[in-house]
């Protein structure tokens, strides 16, 4: 195998398996020792350059770093990664925060743009452009920003004064926002000559089921992300007692969730795939099934009950899951009599798709598979050259956290744009790598492996939290129980860098490493090399560290895999070969502005 390339940023990046995992490449290990550390505000600022929102994402990310956390592989639970987030948020200096958000030129740069729609996508593109003298319009049909941020996720995961905080720092940009507008043409947006559009208008058409019986059904009724919209705007305040909230995804848990608050007695989740195979994060669930919510699985729902004109709940059948050779699943009916579940209310949260009527199909923008346009999955820019999307309106439902990502490069093409220059050349991420040497056997972090597992983060009484819709669950990490779940993590972004000249291989590294990561072999072929290290390299998602050929014509193999960076190899080896150094690597955003 040739040597490895780490002046390549993505070698490295790589290595960081939470920041890699994480759409918007947040730097998880720097912001985690800033908590460690008590330096609450530098850790919060160190997301917010990244994920734009900390504290709703502290709350309510659907946390694809957890599972890409190397703490998973040497136990059974990652680090708490996204409540860390939360502690960040929880115990910032507000005024230190105010104070840091970058300045506003009060001589604009003459361009003007629009955003459609005031969600996560939206905001971020107004944060990236905003501070480089862009004049923004935004304009939103709810009256308060945060799209769907405010619209579907309930009060009880997400405190409507932290979503006010975290949009308000945009929004205080001098951003030019129009709330309770509607939006019904993008030729006349287009004919109001702005220089860019940014459409991040999110997926707002919920999926229903042609069932019989549905429309004798009537207001019992609801389509999910509906329902859960009137809740939060205060325009519903009760349920039936008994209540079917069909689907299997995270909004159907916060149907659930919300109905028991909102007076459902009989709440259940009914979903027609496994147990195992349901869309909803496995939190998510625990957490719905804690209140007190069955959630019946391999049950397709077939036609609502109506007696004398009134629903009186639904009908299922039963299936199993079987799998072809591929992996493809199958709902094969098991053959027993339907089973009759009594509902006053139905909940449908069966999924989300998009809906562009307001798009003529006459301006040079064009439209794909399911109707949706074509967008270009890197700039984000659609076949009319103006014209920007992000977030769920680009490519379907996703989450928050991707919609920031997105936002942030959509922000980096309109800039691009706007100056004439090429939207495909995008500019590099920003990294260094610096040595962590204090001294012989000193670093400038703690490297120390903790062996404590993860921490539970507490609940408020449920006797107390299903009574009111608006209490927060989750109560979040106090400081010392944040301190302690931070020190789980391993740093992995400190990476062990190898200098082949200091090198006398002595084999003190291999002894001394505690994973059995390090060898020091005869070059071969990728697949002969892994077999044939101190422990075989079976993951191959991830990448051998190969050094140039030593004296003996030996080279030395690191599984990243399997690495603690512990930093062992670097106190044994008795001539420096081996250095801690840390790795920053940080997406690029629009003019590199943001630093």
């Amino acid at each position: 195998m040739k040597p490895t390339d780490i002046s390549n940023p993505e070698y490295f990046h790589k290595v960081v398996d939470c920041q890699y995992a994480c759409p918007a490449h947040t730097p998880v290990p720097e912001y985690i020792r800033l908590i460690a550390a008590q330096r609450y505000s530098d850790a919060y600022m160190v997301n917010w350059e990244s994920n734009v929102f900390p504290g709703i994402l502290g709350r309510t990310c659907d946390r694809p770093c957890e599972p890409a956390c190397r703490r998973g592989r040497v136990e059974e639970e990652p680090v708490a990664i996204c409540r860390l987030k939360r502690v960040a948020a929880d115990n910032k200096d507000k005024s230190d925060i105010a104070a840091r958000m970058p300045a506003i030129p009060t001589e604009k740069n003459g361009k003007r743009i629009a955003l459609i729609g005031a969600g996560p996508a939206s905001l971020t593109v107004a944060r990236d452009l905003a501070p480089l003298g862009y004049s923004i319009d935004i304009f939103d049909n709810q009256w308060a920003g945060g799209g769907m941020m405010r619209s579907q996720i309930p009060s009880f995961r997400l405190p409507v004064e932290v979503l006010d905080e975290e949009v308000n720092y945009i929004l205080d940009m001098g951003i030019n926002a129009t709330f309770n507008i509607e939006v019904a043409s993008l030729k006349d947006v287009l004919d109001k000559g702005y220089d860019a559009v940014f459409v991040g208008t999110g997926a707002p058409r919920g999926k229903g089921l042609e069932l019989p019986g549905l429309e004798e059904a009537g207001d019992a009724v609801h389509v999910g992300i509906d329902w859960l919209s009137s809740v939060a705007f205060e325009h519903t305040h009760k349920i039936g007692k008994k209540v079917l909230v069909l689907g299997g995804g995270n909004t159907a848990m916060d149907c659930c969730r919300t109905s028991k608050r909102l007076g459902g007695e009989d709440v259940r989740v009914v979903v027609r795939s496994p147990f195992a195979d349901m869309k909803a994060s496995p939190w998510e669930k625990d957490d719905a099934m804690s209140e007190g919510i069955p959630i019946y699985d391999n049950h397709v729902p077939k036609e609502f009950v109506i007696e004398d004109g009134e629903l009186k709940g639904m009908k299922f059948e039963k299936v199993e899951a079987r799998y072809d050779a591929d992996g493809k699943r199958s709902l094969v009916p098991t053959g027993e009599p339907l089973v009759f579940m009594e509902a006053d209310d139905v909940l449908m949260a069966i999924g989300q798709e998009n809906a562009f009527p307001w798009i003529e199909r006459n301006i040079g923008l064009e439209f794909g598979k399911w109707d949706m346009p074509v967008v270009d999955p890197v700039t984000f820019q659609s076949t009319n050259e103006k014209v920007f999307f992000g977030g769920d309106a680009a490519f379907g439902p996703e989450n928050v956290i991707t919609a920031v990502a997105q936002g942030h490069q959509a922000a980096v093409s309109i800039d691009l744009f706007c100056q004439g220059k090429p939207v495909t050349e995008r500019p590099a991420p920003r990294t260094n790598l610096l040595s962590q040497k204090m001294g012989v056997h000193e670093w400038s972090y703690d490297n120390a492996i903790e062996m404590d597992k993860r921490y539970s983060v507490p609940h408020a009484p449920l006797e107390l939290s299903l009574r009111d819709r608006k209490m927060e669950v989750e109560l979040g990490f106090d400081r010392d129980t944040g301190y302690k779940e931070a020190e789980r993590c391993l740093n992995c972004d400190v990476q062990t860098v190898f200098e082949e000249t200091r090198c006398i291989e002595c084999d003190a590294c291999v002894d001394i490493c505690p994973t059995d990561c390090i060898s020091f072999v005869d070059n071969a072929e990728e697949e002969q090399l892994r077999q044939h290290l101190s422990a075989p390299a079976g993951n191959l998602a991830q990448d051998l560290y190969i050094s140039e050929d030593l004296p003996t014509t030996r080279v030395m193999v690191k599984d990243e895999n399997v690495c603690l960076h512990c930093g062992l190899c670097a106190e044994r080896c008795p001539t420096s070969a081996w250095d801690m150094q840390k790795f920053l690597y940080n997406v690029s955003k629009a003019s590199q502005v943001l630093a």
